[in-house]
């Protein structure tokens, strides 16, 4: 069996993920808890990071690459922002050491827009746009999430982006606003269902009407009796919709659009991209993007010998 080469740590707001890697990136072993950034405060970074190193009977002097939160502000140790454009591969020997008896760690940097009236951020998802710049993607990477992000790509770069607030706005409205009794007899939303499509239809053509397509869901509820699926099925499409549409205007047009997402997410995504016009998106996995990109970061800055897998 290979040898622990390093670790690569996502370790966000709400959730921490570890990979124990050998040098072709092969996983010899893997951590996940819900100590994120607010938990680690609390119990102290080292502290959380050493504990599960240890389950992994990792040694000391095995070097650790992370990305995430853990590099904000109010994390473990802050890794400024590299202002756009930025080349991806760079972003390595951009990495922030964290002082440490034990170990060789860096924090990877995030990213920062500072164009006026476009200022923008993000902390994560540049590290899984590098597997995808060393492929020689060029065009839009979306990566769909809480705080959906969509990135325009071209050599090697990251030339600009916008961010979305699509989930958590779906999260707020089917629980904390008008449109809430209306969905809240419902629970998941079918990628297949035509009213998400036509959901994502109408957002995408009217997304300066959102406002009004949102207060109409509670409308065909009372008036229509719309059931509570399909009602869940046309706020998320409408929300996506929208997106694509604000995608496209800010960061460019949805031509080559690479799609980094796991899960449920990744069929909405999907099926939304098909009405938008964009057939046959296969979704790259958003957790091997950013597991390949620590590790291709990892090689870089500790100065690993590359291995083929």
């Amino acid at each position: 069996m290979a040898a622990v080469s390093h670790v690569v740590v996502d370790w966000g707001t709400s959730s921490f993920r570890l990979w124990a890697l050998d040098r072709a990136g092969h996983v010899l072993g893997e951590r996940r808890s819900g100590q994120g950034l607010t938990t680690a405060t609390g119990e102290g970074f080292e502290a959380v990071l050493e504990t599960h190193l240890a389950a992994l009977d990792i040694a000391d002097g095995i070097p650790v690459m992370m990305c995430g939160m853990v590099g904000a502000r109010s994390g473990w140790v802050e890794a400024a922002y590299v202002d756009i454009p930025a080349g991806l591969e760079g972003l390595a020997e951009r990495a922030v050491h964290v002082p440490s008896a034990r170990r060789l760690i860096r924090i990877l940097p995030g990213l920062a827009q500072r164009e006026a009236g476009r200022h923008d951020v993000m902390r994560g998802e540049e590290t899984q746009l590098l597997p995808l710049a060393r492929a020689g993607f060029e065009g839009l990477a979306c990566l769909p999430g809480t705080h959906s992000k969509w990135v325009r790509v071209a050599q090697g770069e990251a030339q600009g982006f916008a961010t979305f607030m699509t989930g958590e706005l779906f999260q707020l409205l089917r629980t904390g606003s008008i449109i809430a009794p209306a969905v809240d007899a419902a629970t998941t939303v079918d990628p297949e269902s035509p009213v998400f499509a036509q959901g994502v239809g109408d957002g995408l053509a009217l997304p300066e009407a959102l406002g009004n397509q949102l207060f109409r869901l509670r409308a065909s509820w009372l008036l229509a009796g719309e059931a509570p699926a399909a009602s869940l099925a046309r706020l998320s499409g409408l929300l996506i919709g929208a997106e694509l549409a604000g995608a496209a205007r800010l960061v460019g047009p949805l031509e080559n659009v690479a799609l980094i997402a796991s899960g449920a997410i990744a069929g909405l995504y999907g099926t939304a991209l098909g009405v938008a016009g964009i057939a046959g998106v296969a979704p790259v996995d958003a957790e091997a993007s950013v597991r390949a990109g620590l590790h291709a970061a990892a090689l870089s800055a500790f100065r690993l010998e590359r291995v083929s897998a």
